[in-house]
């Protein structure tokens, strides 16, 4: 019943922000299973110039949007990977106004498989993909987003 009432005290614009991220994630998730990284990236280049919204700039909250992606990625049928959820972060970053960097680095694990982990920092602090390792990550790319 908690998360009921957590709902329902939401604002118009908390709500429609997670509706978004339910949405986003789930779309981010089925594109990263269907088509190459690459082809992904140059959608989201396109998207980034285009789905800002000019009269909502700042009116959500980072800590609310990391929020929204969180329980969005929670509830996402198998979840969501850090990939997934920095890129639908990155959106709604974007969407309302915030300046941030999206990472994505690479690793060797113990047993030397690669590993790829993907983050977003604003104001340079973590604030998707944190990890106690994170160092260990060597960046591949990094993408600046903002003003």
């Amino acid at each position: 019943m908690r998360r009921f009432e957590k709902l329902r005290l939401l604002s118009w614009r908390q709500r429609r922000v997670l509706l978004y991220a339910c949405c986003l994630i789930n779309i981010v998730r089925l594109s990263l299973w269907l088509f190459p990284f690459g082809v992904i990236r140059r959608r989201i280049d396109t998207v980034l110039g285009v789905w800002v919204c000019r009269d909502c700039l700042h009116t959500i909250s980072v800590d609310f949007i990391v929020w929204a992606v969180s329980v969005a990625g929670y509830y996402a049928p198998g979840g969501a990977k850090c990939l997934a959820r920095a890129i639908t972060t990155q959106l709604l970053l974007n969407r309302y106004g915030y300046s941030h960097t999206f990472h994505i680095g690479v690793a060797k694990s113990a047993s030397q498989a690669l590993e790829a982990h993907a983050w977003i920092e604003y104001q340079g602090k973590v604030v998707v993909g944190a990890s106690s390792r994170l160092d260990r990550f060597t960046p591949l790319s990094s993408i600046g987003i903002g003003k």
